[in-house]
């Protein structure tokens, strides 16, 4: 009787200890996002590097305008240049921190980094564009305020630490999805819903689930011609991702769903101030921020 005790404890044990952890892609063991870890003092925000917004900038709604009849390219150099020039709305100039930890040769190892609060939009608080972009255009900007992309990790892990999870809202599969009439519909149905979380997350508040993000991973350089995009996310409520990693469209393709996280190059392991990068490329931590392994080149060609 006394055996059959411990034998049903220590089941139990077993059976809370594996509910505490998961394991990733190299069987490492992962623990969920903390929200804060007291004990390093990092801030709870940090701001974007990035000149204000001019009192004349456009709007959500007159760039859309602007952008609908330009081609990929004009599109592209003219978001750019209003990127550049700081007009995105007040609520993405102050990034979110997210914290995670993993235990590394049985010690915990923890990291914060900094995220924009939604995705990367155009226009002001009133009236924004959630704007899709290429993977090229992506980098460019990352790089413009000493950025980078998520990996598929960190999508999951922003979902977790997102106080306003949306509901994705997928629009019907056309040959018209890649057009920029379809991202300011699908803009105007996010729009909707995001007004819906705001008496429980102002703007500013970190938001999931409303776009697919763009993400880099092994798989970009994984081909003699490395120029496609990755994608990944779109969580739903449950966590469950809508769309799996994939590598299918070319480096050109870009349609509605497509989002654009920028993340702070600097990072902070414990209370140390490292690049993301070093992460990445690290045997012994890369799993605070990567699932698949070491990613030595974190970033789309552009």
């Amino acid at each position: 009787m006394i055996f059959l005790k411990q034998t049903i404890y220590i089941s139990c044990l077993i059976i809370i200890l594996t509910n505490c952890t998961n394991k990733n892609l190299v069987g490492e063991e992962v623990f969920p996002v903390i929200e804060e870890f007291k004990e390093f003092g990092h801030p709870n925000t940090k701001e974007l590097n990035i000149i204000p917004r001019a009192a004349n900038a456009k709007s959500g709604t007159q760039i859309v305008h602007v952008i609908s009849d330009l081609t990929l390219e004009e599109r592209e150099n003219y978001i750019y240049n209003e990127v550049k020039n700081g007009n995105i709305p007040d609520f993405l100039r102050n990034m979110v921190k997210v914290s995670a930890r993993t235990s590394i040769k049985g010690t915990f190892k923890y990291i914060n980094y900094y995220v924009l609060p939604d995705y990367l939009a155009l226009g002001s608080d009133e009236d924004y564009f959630l704007c899709p972009m290429t993977p090229g255009l992506a980098q460019k900007l990352a790089e413009e305020f000493d950025c980078f992309l998520p990996t598929r990790r960190m999508v999951d892990q922003i979902w977790e630490a997102a106080k306003v999870k949306m509901q994705p809202q997928p629009i019907p599969p056309s040959d018209k999805m890649t057009t920029v009439p379809v991202f300011d519909q699908h803009n105007s149905d996010v729009g909707a819903q995001r007004q819906t979380f705001i008496a429980s997350g102002t703007l500013g508040t970190l938001v999931s689930g409303n776009k697919k993000d763009i993400i880099i991973s092994n798989l970009i350089y994984r081909s003699p011609d490395p120029r496609r995009v990755i994608i990944y996310g779109w969580h739903d409520t449950t966590g469950k991702n809508i769309q799996p990693v994939y590598a299918g469209h070319n480096y050109n393709y870009v349609d509605y769903s497509h989002g654009i996280r920028l993340i702070q190059n600097k990072v902070y392991l414990d209370d140390l101030e490292i690049q993301a990068s070093e992460v990445l490329s690290s045997e012994e931590i890369k799993s605070l921020l990567s699932d698949e392994g070491k990613i030595l080149k974190p970033y789309y060609p552009n």
